[in-house]
């Protein structure tokens, strides 16, 4: 029976290897590359990462908040570099959820039967 955490390494290896995470790669590095993308692309993540721990503490997120993370939505999505970053972490994050859902498909059917069971 092959160890569970070497099938895990093998996982991580092939992720490393793939076409999303080589294209993530090769867009964060042509970001952090230039400085005003670098700048800019910091600072959207700043907002994200101080309006995400506001979220979880329920703290209420003000108008004028909402509105400069938009703002700063708007001007990173018309910079190419980092537009295509975030393109790529989409894809990546696409293909992370792809692996987690067959990962975790033996819970599924396990808690899934159960369930159908007790209706």
């Amino acid at each position: 029976m092959p160890n569970i955490y070497d099938s895990a390494y093998d996982l991580e290896k092939s992720i490393r290897e793939s076409d999303e995470f080589k294209g993530l790669k090769e867009s964060y590095l042509a970001v952090m590359g230039d400085e005003s993308a670098k700048k800019m692309f910091e600072n959207f993540r700043d907002i994200q990462i101080e309006l995400q721990e506001k979220q979880m503490q329920g703290e209420e997120i003000s108008e004028e908040q909402v509105e400069k993370a938009q703002n700063v939505v708007e001007l990173v999505q018309q910079h190419p570099d980092i537009s295509k970053l975030m393109e790529k972490e989409q894809q990546l994050n696409v293909l992370i959820n792809d692996v987690s859902k067959i990962i975790t498909k033996p819970l599924e059917e396990l808690y899934g039967t159960q369930e159908q069971d007790q209706q």
